[in-house]
């Protein structure tokens, strides 16, 4: 009888561990992501909120820093709030920086940008 050698496939155990090493490296990083997008969710209700609540800047800011505390929102506040008029409709942006630090010197810098929602 012949003997044929046959050629094992699949990942090496060194393989194994550098995809583990990669895929908990990702795991970890998403895990100090998602609070931040959570709190960009509860920032743009609270500005949609202030926005259809409120007639005046100070009101705005006011319902807004109300929304901010309950929602526990620290990124920004009311001051933070760039509010205009467009067609007798009150418009709430904002923006902010989160940073993440990752390891060593390396940091992840996330850009958040919002504005309410015209009812038009």
């Amino acid at each position: 009888m012949k003997s044929r050698k046959s050629r094992q496939a699949g990942i090496s155990f060194f393989g194994l561990v550098i995809v583990l090493v990669v895929l908990g490296g990702l795991a970890v990083l998403a895990a100090q992501v998602f609070p931040t997008l959570l709190e960009y969710q509860a920032a743009l209700k609270a500005v949609q909120k202030a926005a259809n609540e409120g007639s005046t800047p100070v009101d705005v800011r006011s319902i807004f820093d109300r929304a901010a505390q309950i929602d526990d929102i620290k990124s920004i506040s009311g001051r933070d709030l760039e509010i205009t008029k467009v067609n007798d409709q009150v418009v709430v942006r904002f923006a902010y920086n989160r940073e993440i630090h990752m390891f060593g010197p390396a940091h992840l810098l996330l850009k958040y940008t919002g504005q309410s929602r015209t009812t038009r």
